[in-house]
This record gives structure tokens, C-alpha cells and sequence, in this order.
């Protein structure tokens, strides 16, 4: 055993023995579907704090003829799968952790050069061959399967630290991938190769130097779907395990759709607020907000006004085609767009190609961002919105509709004339009301759909608001009445403000009217 080649579990050993661990390990039987019947060249990319290292690990403890694996997988799902023994410590397996080496050098010729000597040392002493070329990874991997045939699994973490820590630096990227190309491509020693990073891989125009690979990204994560993130299923589980609120637990890190059908969330962030119990932003301790700030301070083609109309609850179209896999290449909106997808500050929906803010602790940190950013009109909108939920609780008309119109004037989008971009505002303003409700925008109820619905979390009153363009406030709550939207929101009927808001075209001026249902 070594500690590239075939390397011992302690790593897996270490994650499997944590307080909170969830069985990931089906993910192995995935990997030789795709291995067999697919493609046995495989890049997974997803965010940060979503599982990738771990993953990777389990993947070197189960294939790595290094150790004896029985002790943590006997128990784990993957048991229960016909091949588990067939497979289970029986591959030579070579991992890699791509940034130890590049923390290790901060040059890229250094960088190959450290990596190769590492991982050609351990051949040397576990294979009696005679090397051509011992400078030369891939031949020598090449006199070992013409000696012995001999198969090798990589295993491959942070396969792109390169392209996020050397943004700058083309020529090192391409050297980079023509490595890894040269390491991989239509040799009869790879076995599998497994990648994973943040992003995908590396385009320069139309082609790939790595294009054997099939890849699974945020973008379309089938048929890893079920292992880029926890499932609601696993979060619920752990939920009642620990005690903690699962509806809570959806509204700070659940959205991020992998299909039509399944969403996840992020294990990071679940992981953190059930050992502390306490929900709150866990993206702190790994991101910093300036990192999302330089991307939405670039402002491509109407940036700006796509993050606000996203803030507001609206998904926007995203086209990804185009994006170039790296972190400086931004010729649209777009490309900042899907950079943000891959980082986990967006969602994606594949059905309609569309991006999202996917939840609240997502939100908080486009907030932060955007109070330390250039965009000081928006700003105000933000700080405001606590003192205009405040105010609405107590029934000051007044005051509510000042805050909605200076919200209007600091966050104008698109052209506001029609009650959907009013809402646009209305769902801005009431930003820090997350903390308190689900907002729902057409909410189904009585005989109609409520603009908007705000159902509480907590000891809050629910609130109905329609909204009514160049239209008397009086028919927002008369509407409210006749299509007896309340019964919708029957439980909290003794504790529920109807909201009344409209927008006269001529005036420019907001009117609002509250009242407490009395039905």
C-alpha cells in the first residue's frame, strides 16, 4: 500500500465514524453501470460542502487493493448489491488530490513534475519492471500493463483547482490538460477514471482535450442524481433523528433541483445546523461574500436587474452553452450565469433552462454581496425590508406604502406597468420576511389565486396581499373578500392580515390598505 498507490481507507474510515454520516454508497453501483455499460471516463463536478472529496474517498476505500474495506462496507448498502465482494478491495487504484500537489509547488511544470516522481516512486517499489522512460508516467504505466496487465482505477479530487486558483494563466491550463489528457486517453491501463472538482471540464473553442470523459455537473446530474447532494428523504430521516424543524431545514438549503422529480440539498450546510442545532448561513466558514461580489459586480448585460428579479423569487433563462468551464471567460450575462450555477449560488432547472436562487441561505449571501457592493440603490431596498415587514404587522398604511414606493424607485426593473413587475417589488422589499414565512406568488385558494401568500413559520400573523395596477386599493381587498381567498389560509384565520396594494400609473404613487380578517 502507498499513499497514491492503492491507498489505505482511513479517510472513508474517518467520514463513516463522524456523528452524522449518510450512506452515500450506492453511488458505487452507479459507477460500474456507467464504468461497463457507458463510459469508463467519468467527471463530477458540484460545489463546495456538497460531498466530493468524501465521495471520492469512499471510492478509494471500496476499490483499493490497499486495504481491507470488509469493517465499513458490510454495513453500508452497497452490501447488499450482487457484485459488492467482487469488487470490493480487489482493483490497483491511483488517487490523486490535485491541490495538495499545486499547494505543494504553485508552478505547473514543478507541479506534474512532484506528482509524476510521487506516484512513479510507489510503482517502482511495488512493481519489478524495467522502465523506458522513468521520468514519464504514462510510459512506465505502459511498461506495466505490457509486463503484467496490470489495470489501474484513477481516482481524481480537485481536478481544477488549476483553472480557480490560475485564472489568468491559459498556457498553464493547456499544459495542465494535455497532462492529463496524455495520462488517460486510449491507454489499456485505465481501468476507470474518476474526476471531480467544482467545475467541468476545460473548453478551448470547440474542443476538449479531455472529451473521452462523460461528464455530470449541476447542469444535468443524471444518473448521479440522487448522490449530488442529500435527498429530502435522507434530510427528513435526520431530522427526526435530531429533533429540528424539516420544513425549516427545506426553506435554508433545500432548491437545488438535479431533476424534475428530485431535489437536494446541500450537506455542508444541513450537517452544520444539526450539530449545532441551528439554522443560520454555514457558507461563511468556506466562502467569502466578496467571491459572489466580483461576479455580480461585472453587471453583463443586465446582470443587475436578472439577480434582483431572482431575489424576488423569479427564475430567469439561462443559456450554458457557451460558458468556457473556467473562471474569467464572461463574454455574456449568461456565462456569469452558469458560473454561478456550478458554484451552487444559483439552481438550474433542466426542463425549461432557467436559474434560481435555490434558498434562503443562498439569499443571505447575495444579500451580504450586494450591501458590500457598488449597487447602493438595491441596498437601501434590503435594509428597508425589515422596517416595512414591521410595519405591516402593525397596520401602518402610511408607512407601508412609503417603503414599497422607495422600494420602486432604488430597484426599478424591467417596465413597471403591469401588476407582475409590481409583484417583482413587492417580493424585494418583503425580502427579510423569509425569516418568517413562505411566500407563495398565485397561491390557489377560495375561488382564485392569491397574489401573494405569506405562510408563517412561526408565531407571525399569515398575510394575504393582492396587488392591483393603476386600479383604487379598495378592489384589492374587495377581491380578497368576493373570491374568499382566506379560506385557503383557514388555520390561521383569527391571526391574518389582508393587504390591499396599488400603483397609480399617473401619480406614481403607491396606496395600501390593511385589514384583519374578520371572517
Amino acid at each position: 500500500m502507498g499513499i497514491y498507490l492503492n491507498p489505505t481507507n482511513q479517510n472513508f474510515y474517518e467520514a463513516v465514524n463522524k456523528e452524522i454520516y449518510v450512506d452515500k454508497s450506492l453511488l458505487i453501483q452507479h459507477i460500474e453501470y456507467l464504468r461497463n455499460k457507458i463510459n469508463k471516463y467519468i467527471c463530477v463536478s458540484r460545489p463546495r460542502r456538497f460531498g466530493k472529496s468524501t465521495d471520492a474517498n469512499m471510492l478509494v476505500a471500496y476499490y483499493s487493493k490497499g486495504c481491507d474495506s470488509h469493517h465499513i462496507f458490510d454495513s453500508l448498502k452497497i452490501s447488499q448489491t450482487d457484485y459488492y465482494l467482487e469488487h470490493l478491495n480487489q482493483h490497483h487504484v491511483i488517487h490523486i488530490n490535485m491541490q495538495s500537489f499545486l499547494s505543494n509547488t504553485h508552478n505547473i511544470d514543478k507541479m506534474i513534475q512532484l506528482l509524476t516522481m510521487r506516484i512513479l516512486n510507489e510503482l517502482k517499489q511495488e512493481y519489478s519492471v524495467t522502465f523506458f522512460d522513468e521520468t514519464n508516467l504514462s510510459l512506465s504505466l505502459e511498461d506495466i500493463y505490457v509486463s503484467t496487465k496490470d489495470q489501474f482505477i484513477f481516482i481524481i479530487d480537485e481536478w481544477d483547482c488549476i483553472f480557480r486558483e490560475y485564472v489568468q494563466d491559459k498556457e498553464a491550463q493547456k499544459q495542465y490538460l494535455d497532462f492529463l489528457r496524455n495520462l488517460l486517453k486510449d491507454h489499456p491501463y485505465v481501468e476507470l477514471a474518476y474526476m471531480t472538482g467544482i467545475l467541468p471540464i476545460k473548453k478551448y473553442g470547440t474542443h476538449s482535450a479531455l472529451n473521452m470523459f462523460k461528464e455530470i455537473s449541476m447542469l444535468n446530474a443524471t444518473p448521479l442524481e440522487s448522490f449530488m447532494g442529500f435527498t429530502e428523504q435522507e434530510v427528513y430521516d435526520l431530522c427526526l433523528k435530531y429533533n429540528m424543524d424539516y420544513n425549516e431545514m427545506k426553506q435554508w438549503y433545500d432548491g437545488y433541483h438535479m431533476t424534475e422529480h428530485l431535489s437536494t440539498l446541500s450537506p455542508r450546510s444541513v450537517v452544520s445546523s444539526l450539530i449545532r442545532n441551528k439554522f443560520g448561513n454555514y457558507w461563511t466558514s468556506t466562502e467569502t461574500y466578496e467571491a459572489l461580489q466580483v461576479y455580480i459586480d461585472l453587471n453583463k448585460d443586465g446582470l443587475k436587474d436578472s439577480v434582483i428579479e431572482m431575489l424576488a423569487g423569479e427564475s430567469v433563462p439561462v443559456q450554458t452553452s457557451s460558458f468556457q468551464n473556467d473562471m474569467i471567460t464572461f463574454d455574456t450575462k449568461d456565462d456569469v450565469l452558469t458560473l454561478l450555477i456550478h458554484l451552487g449560488y444559483l439552481g438550474y432547472n433542466n426542463s425549461d433552462h432557467t436559474c434560481y436562487i435555490p434558498n434562503k441561505e443562498v439569499i443571505d449571501s447575495f444579500v451580504n454581496s450586494i450591501r458590500k457592493s457598488n449597487w447602493e440603490e438595491t441596498t437601501k431596498a434590503l435594509l428597508s425590508s425589515r422596517e416595512l415587514l414591521e410595519a405591516t404587522w402593525k397596520q401602518d398604511e402610511e408607512a407601508v406604502a412609503r417603503y414599497i414606493e422607495e422600494a420602486h424607485l432604488n430597484t426599478s426593473i424591467l417596465t413597471y406597468n403591469n401588476e407582475n413587475t409590481l409583484a417583482y417589488t413587492l417580493l424585494l422589499a418583503y425580502i427579510s420576511a423569509r425569516d418568517y414565512y413562505t411566500m407563495i406568488r398565485e397561491m390557489p385558494t377560495g375561488k382564485g389565486f392569491a397574489d401573494i401568500a405569506f405562510i408563517p413559520r412561526h408565531d407571525k400573523p399569515a398575510m394575504i396581499i393582492e396587488l392591483k395596477w393603476n386600479q383604487e386599493v379598495k378592489t384589492a381587498i374587495d377581491q380578497i373578500k368576493e373570491k374568499k381567498y382566506p379560506k385557503g389560509l383557514e388555520k390561521y384565520k383569527d391571526n391574518l392580515l389582508i393587504v390591499g396594494i396599488s400603483y397609480d400609473k399617473k401619480t406614481k404613487k403607491h396606496t395600501c390598505h390593511i385589514k384583519k380578517n374578520t371572517n
